[in-house]
């Protein structure tokens, strides 16, 4: 089966700083991958690396079986969509989104009719007249994805591209993605340091730290079985639970995770372990709850209405023993 996005040992240094540390990664066509991680990470290089803004190091890339070791960007099959969405401001709607056909020396009756094809996928049919400084955020980043689009890539690549939005608008396009990967069918490359975002939207998530990749699987085998304590801390909020603590618990000296809304707090002091409440942080439908049992330090949610704990309150805790995931990487 061909592969969408192929990386084989694929590193790119700058003089001692290895952005990218021979890197394998495969991905599928068709699927929404998500390339998660802090800044300084090494995704946004990965990215800039298929987009071929940059060149590898060392190591080998394939995009759709097609190696594009030194190919220019003009020549992949993929388009970017940029966090600052890269509009001509003296250029309207549609013609900042025939811009690439234009170049390509696209007829000027082909290239409306896939202007307006490209601008009623994403919504914006009847904008094609509009500066860019006449638009929303939303509405000028839906330009970017018509503009990237429009040249049909077999690869889209997503740079950060929510990041400069509000919260309520960040998570309506997120749901507009998702509707247009659907539509589209193509192959999405999404850079994030949001974990939300990446759970929320991806088929698969790659978790970058210091240039590596430190797991690739689907949202839900990295929330419930993260591979390292470091994905265990990145991705959601875990608790980090120490050797010596699953070792008492468990019987198992490991480094184990064990998500907050796992937990339960029971009454009559009939739970596995006892702890003291040293924090109380309300969050609206939820509280978090900091705990300390015997030198562990826990965190558990509780739903809004139980606000029956105080600091400084002993209480019992408890949790179903598959809960608790002992992690591969004990580094």
């Amino acid at each position: 089966m061909t592969t969408a996005v192929l990386f084989s040992g694929v590193s790119r240094h700058f003089g001692d700083v290895r952005a990218v540390d021979n890197v394998d990664l495969s991905i599928k066509p068709g699927e929404f991958f998500a390339m998660l991680g802090p800044s300084g990470s090494g995704k946004t290089t990965c990215l800039r690396l298929i987009a071929g803004f940059d060149q590898p190091t060392a190591g080998h890339m394939e995009i759709f079986g097609e190696t594009v070791d030194g190919v220019p960007p003009n020549r992949r099959s993929v388009n970017t969509v940029f966090q600052d969405y890269a509009l001509f401001p003296h250029m309207n709607v549609s013609e900042n989104v025939a811009y690439g056909l234009m170049i390509q020396g696209v007829p000027k009756d082909e290239q409306e009719s896939r202007v307006a094809e490209a601008l009623e996928l994403v919504k914006l049919s009847g904008y094609g007249d509009r500066k860019p400084g006449q638009l929303s955020g939303g509405q000028r980043q839906r330009v970017a994805l018509a503009r990237a689009v429009i040249n049909r890539p077999k690869v889209l690549l997503l740079d950060e591209p929510l990041g400069a939005l509000d919260l309520k608008l960040r998570e309506a396009m997120q749901e507009e993605l998702k509707t247009l990967h659907r539509s589209l069918g193509i192959t999405f490359v999404f850079v994030t340091h949001d974990q939300g975002e990446a759970l929320s939207m991806a088929d698969r998530v790659a978790v970058f730290n210091d240039g590596k990749i430190m797991q690739v699987a689907s949202p839900k085998e990295i929330y419930q079985h993260p591979s390292s304590r470091f994905v265990a801390d990145f991705v959601g909020s875990s608790n980090i639970l120490s050797p010596e603590f699953t070792n008492s618990v468990l019987g198992q000296a490991a480094w184990a995770s064990l998500r907050p809304e796992a937990i339960r707090i029971v009454a009559g002091g009939s739970g596995r372990i006892s702890s003291r409440c040293v924090s109380k942080n309300y969050q609206g439908s939820t509280s978090r709850i900091a705990l300390d049992a015997g030198g562990q330090s826990l965190t558990v949610l509780l739903h809004d209405g139980d606000e029956s704990i105080e600091i400084g309150d002993e209480v019992a805790l408890d949790w179903d023993a598959d809960k608790v995931h002992i992690m591969e990487d004990q580094s």
